[in-house]
């Protein structure tokens, strides 16, 4: 495999080990942050201390504060940033790409103010012509940084691009698969982060093992009604971008969702516990987007809209079980 040249965007917990998937792959990565200190503390350290610590990186991983001036231009891009900046930042590129430029993107969630899904806000902002695919599936950043095996999915219209993305990324501890569904991959790595707050919830008020499996079951049924209806496969999510993720976010405290869900039902507020975790909680505005859309196109989404109730201050967490469970009885699979 020839050595290729990446521009990482985003130097969180996320980007940044997906940077070092590519760089300990032999590949000269660029990882771009925002904030100008934070990246000069990478290039003084050689770790990302604030989000990784003891990770060492690579020669070929450099971390840089300004990526207008690259000496020579890259080709393919790796965008990591939260769903809210991601116009943003689609906008300070657009300027600064190449003809034959390809755009990949490793963040979960739908643009916060349209409820749009990423591969749309890429056509607009930089136009549909570029390759584009997403990356998404089961995979905490610490343990993919750590090398602990991971297997995710990378989706494109282009199967060329797809197929040169998973030999890119693919080690013995990083597995990437194949998929033609960007918009199924995308709808289920917006949908599980509101589901995983309902389940820290619950487990946070000592609801039990029962709640948690019906919760995350009946969750999944919910990403398939929304992603169906945006055009996604059903039997993508039922695979990692969508039962395998849901999963992971749900059942370990490795999940900022989850935990912000656990905290609010023990009585802390979302200002003070978003501010402890340190970084951005998804599942905030993914839960608040999602609701709108789900009441716009008639589908049924209990789970999604309870939790945005309680994160928008119009009922506890308690009254939110006991609503839930106090609905009328109906066949399962409707």
């Amino acid at each position: 495999m020839t050595p290729n040249n990446f521009l990482v965007l985003g130097a969180g917990s996320w980007g940044t080990a997906l940077a070092l998937v590519l760089s300990r792959n032999g590949h000269h990565v660029y990882l771009w942050g925002h904030d100008a200190q934070h990246i000069q503390e990478l290039q003084r350290e050689r770790c990302n201390r604030r989000y990784l610590p003891e990770i060492v990186f690579p020669d070929t991983l450099q971390p840089i504060t300004d990526f207008t001036t690259l000496s020579f231009p890259v080709r393919d891009v790796l965008i990591v940033v939260p769903s809210h900046a991601f116009r943003q930042i689609l906008q300070q590129l657009a300027p600064h790409l190449t003809p034959d430029a390809r755009l990949c993107w490793a963040t979960k969630g739908l643009e916060e103010h349209s409820g749009q899904l990423l591969h749309h806000v890429v056509a607009q902002e930089i136009g549909a012509h570029y390759p584009m695919a997403v990356l998404s599936g089961p995979s905490f950043a610490g343990e993919v940084a750590r090398e602990l095996p991971t297997a995710v999915t990378i989706a494109s219209s282009d199967g060329d691009y797809a197929n040169e993305l998973v030999q890119w990324f693919h080690n013995r501890h990083f597995r990437p698969y194949t998929s033609t569904d960007i918009i199924g991959v995308q709808a289920g790595g917006a949908v599980k982060n509101a589901i995983a707050i309902a389940v820290g919830m619950a487990d946070g008020m000592g609801l039990g093992a029962n709640t948690r499996a019906a919760l995350i079951t009946r969750g999944l049924l919910e990403m398939v009604r929304l992603g169906t209806y945006l055009g996604g496969q059903r039997e993508t999510f039922m695979g990692l971008a969508g039962l395998g993720d849901l999963l992971l976010t749900c059942t370990d405290n490795q999940s900022r969702n989850r935990r912000l869900g656990y905290a609010i039902a023990q009585g802390h507020s979302i200002d003070t516990v978003v501010k402890q975790l340190g970084q951005v909680v998804e599942g905030i505005s993914a839960a608040c987007v999602i609701n709108r859309l789900a009441q716009q196109h008639a589908i049924d989404m209990p789970i999604v809209h309870h939790v945005q109730r309680v994160l928008t201050g119009q009922c506890t967490p308690q009254q939110a079980a006991v609503e839930l469970l106090s609905r009328d009885p109906k066949p399962e699979l409707t």
